[in-house]
């Protein structure tokens, strides 16, 4: 007798028009299933801690922290996408063209408004390190504020242009019922890789050299030898140590940021066609959605005001009248 292979549909009831769906051993499922919702829970509710704690007590809102806070939004919506990713396991989607193009688009918002947001800090690493005595002038948070909307507004317009067929015909490149696929032809693939990736990244990568060198030669005159005139010239511009340990932790959020995000670009560069299928999210796309969760973390490990908050924030001492005037820093 012949035996007969039975294919698992996502849409058992459609035959002829049904996705098939990924098979996998149930300790594989299970370890996947447990992963990715672990990685979920943590990144939302760590970086929902970082907005927490930077829009509720004023002495942290600088325009530095705001910097962060803007991150932090980004990195919470990364949470949120990736809760989507439990559902692809097998996959299979089962929430419909209209929600398939909604979630890639706020994929695809959140990883510009990220990328954005971390040129942005490093034009504030920039100035505060290589121009302290105008920092406070050129720096402000009105400024910041209008920086970080339109960073936002930006990543909005452009992935709107980008995705547009996509979010006009939902559906249009699905081969089958039960898949999500976004495709991007190869010429607005490069324009993306351009804009998205390779410019952003060159000019982070710039403005943290510049930083690196001066605050080096800082430190080397801190602790050279020299005369008192020398001296007397070389503190009026001496950058603070609050300034270069805040770039030091930032350049270390950056290094990370740049560390998961780049095999992803490699990826798509190396590609023929930009066809993102978000049904078999691979290695490198659950390292960019890493990533997220690793910022918080990092600023636990250097920021003593995020420890603090988090303690305030556990004891619900964040609840008592007045709580956001308390002393942070």
């Amino acid at each position: 007798m012949e035996t007969v292979e039975v294919t698992a549909l996502c849409f058992p009831q459609l035959l002829n028009t049904s996705c098939e769906k990924t098979v996998r051993p149930l300790f594989d499922t299970s370890l996947i299933y447990m992963v990715l919702s672990s990685i979920t829970v943590l990144t939302t509710a760590l970086n929902l801690l970082v907005i927490v704690s930077v829009s509720h007590y004023k002495q942290l809102q600088t325009p530095t922290n705001l910097l962060l806070l803007s991150l932090a939004v980004s990195d919470y919506l990364v949470g949120l996408v990736m809760s989507f990713q439990i559902v692809l396991i097998d996959g299979c989607w089962f929430l419909g063209d209209l929600m398939c193009s909604l979630h890639v688009f706020i994929d695809y918002l959140v990883t510009s408004s990220s990328i954005g947001t971390m040129v942005l800090i490093s034009v504030d690493r920039y100035v505060a390190i290589c121009d302290p005595l105008h920092y406070s002038s050129k720096i402000t948070e009105q400024r910041v504020k209008f920086c970080v909307g339109l960073c936002w507004l930006c990543s909005v317009l452009y992935n709107s242009l980008l995705l547009k067929d996509n979010l006009e015909e939902p559906g249009l490149y699905n081969s089958c019922i039960g898949e999500c696929v976004v495709v991007i032809n190869y010429v607005v693939g490069l324009v993306d890789v351009v804009l998205s990736f390779l410019g952003p990244v060159t000019v982070i990568i710039f403005l943290y050299m510049r930083v690196f060198v001066v605050a080096l030669s800082q430190a080397r005159a801190m602790r050279s030898h020299i005369t008192s005139v020398q001296i007397q010239a070389s503190v009026s511009v001496t950058v603070k140590k609050s300034e270069l340990k805040a770039a030091r932790t930032l350049g270390v959020v950056v290094l990370v940021f740049l560390i998961c995000l780049c095999p992803y670009y490699f990826v798509v560069i190396t590609g023929q066609d930009t066809l993102l299928n978000t049904s078999s999210a691979g290695f490198v796309i659950c390292l960019f959605y890493f990533n997220s969760c690793l910022n918080p973390v990092i600023y636990a490990f250097f920021y003593p005001w995020f420890r603090k908050c988090l303690k305030l924030i556990v004891t619900l001492q964040i609840l008592q009248p007045g709580s956001s005037e308390a002393k942070i820093l």
